[in-house]
């Protein structure tokens, strides 16, 4: 089926990200994921090639436009190409929108020059070793000391925790209250009592720094409230819905690109004397992985049609994240089991696809959190 979503514009879009991959990412990538972090000098590429700040008003460097379907684009290029190490859609989709819906003027002089340009790289710390999908369970807490905020506690799981210059902390400013208790606090690079651990060592997206950070009594000047005061779980709610259709946009186009890759493989391949393409079986595997595709692009596109015109709700959102992504999980499996002993080798797509994939259904919201917010929605 032909794709209704995007325009000329987004298409010419598609071909400057292609070349920006070809040239500033492939041939630096295996070196990336040895290292276990992407040089900040991809960063800054990407900043320069306009990749960064799509959202972002021009006054402060960024695109200007207000389009999530170009981060659609970047998303599903830079799938294709396994690149997930350069993590520019945590960078533009998760986290810009926090910046631009709530950052105060001085604030967006402040931050935003520098996260188009590639040098003040971004990340989000609401994980914490007893807290994941549970945002009332955290416990990193800012005590009010007048004119700053004393930060204490620790998360783990932070993607671009590494290089990330500014840090978005979810914490409790309140003790009271549960989730209404949480307030966003901006921490930058630098800043005392800010530690970051080891680069966790993880079984895929090798080259994607992730880090455990700690906040020893680290001074939190009230200028870095982002947000308003203990409104810290309304703001998440509000942008979960995006984060959450960024990685839909991942799943469905992982799932479409190993099939893609699997379907060449049969075809080549011979066993018994013919290509592997002439068993009913395999054929029969490609047939349904290539309706389930269909089916869960439709879907995909509609929710990003929607949310591009401010329509889709959390609902929605969480249905597509959990069935792109348990789909994404399962055609990678598939594809792996056809390509047989190859798809066991590093060397092959497939099997870097499979690893790489498989925090899909957990990071964002696992698919358990999916179904008790669609549950919840269908049921109260």
């Amino acid at each position: 089926m032909k794709r209704q979503l995007f325009t000329a514009d987004h298409e010419a879009f598609r071909g400057t990200v292609r070349t920006f991959l070809a040239k500033e990412v492939a041939p630096h990538y295996a070196q990336w994921e040895l290292d276990g972090i992407v040089s900040r000098d991809a960063w800054l590429a990407a900043g320069r090639q306009g990749l960064l700040g799509l959202a972002v008003a021009e006054e402060y460097g960024g695109g200007g436009e207000d389009d999530f379907r170009y981060g659609v684009v970047l998303t599903e290029e830079f799938t294709r190409a396994g690149a997930a190490g350069l993590a520019v859609g945590l960078h533009n989709d998760v986290i810009g929108p926090y910046l631009t819906s709530l950052a105060t003027e001085e604030q967006k002089r402040r931050w935003l020059p520098g996260f188009c340009t590639g040098e003040t790289i971004t990340a989000i710390a609401m994980t914490e070793p007893e807290a994941g999908s549970d945002l009332q369970g955290i416990r990193t807490s800012a005590e009010d000391r007048g004119d700053h905020w004393l930060l204490n506690g620790s998360k783990t799981f932070i993607s671009n925790g590494i290089l990330a210059d500014l840090v978005i902390v979810v914490a409790r400013t309140t003790p009271e209250g549960g989730a209404k208790g949480l307030s966003l606090l901006v921490v930058e690079r630098g800043t005392a009592g800010f530690e970051r651990g080891r680069n966790l060592d993880k079984i895929g997206q090798k080259a994607q720094d992730t880090a455990e950070l700690f906040f020893h009594d680290v001074r939190v000047p009230k200028d870095n409230l982002l947000g308003d005061l203990h409104g810290a779980f309304g703001h998440l709610m509000t942008n979960l819905a995006q984060e959450r259709m960024n990685i839909a946009v991942a799943g469905i186009a992982a799932a479409e690109h190993l099939l893609e890759l699997t379907t060449a493989y049969v075809k080549e391949r011979e066993a018994f004397g013919r290509p592997l393409a002439r068993l009913q079986h395999i054929r029969f595997e490609i047939a349904e992985m290539a309706t389930e595709c269909a089916v869960t692009r439709a879907f995909v596109d509609r929710c990003v049609a929607d949310h591009t015109a401010g329509e889709l709700d959390a609902v929605h959102a969480s249905m597509a994240k959990w069935w792109a992504t348990e789909l994404q999980k399962r055609v990678a499996d598939r594809c792996l089991q056809l390509h047989g002993g190859y798809g066991y080798m590093s060397e092959y797509r497939v099997a870097k696809a499979f690893t790489d994939g498989r925090i899909q259904t957990i990071y964002g919201g696992t698919t358990e959190i999916m179904k008790e917010i669609i549950g919840r929605s269908l049921l109260s």
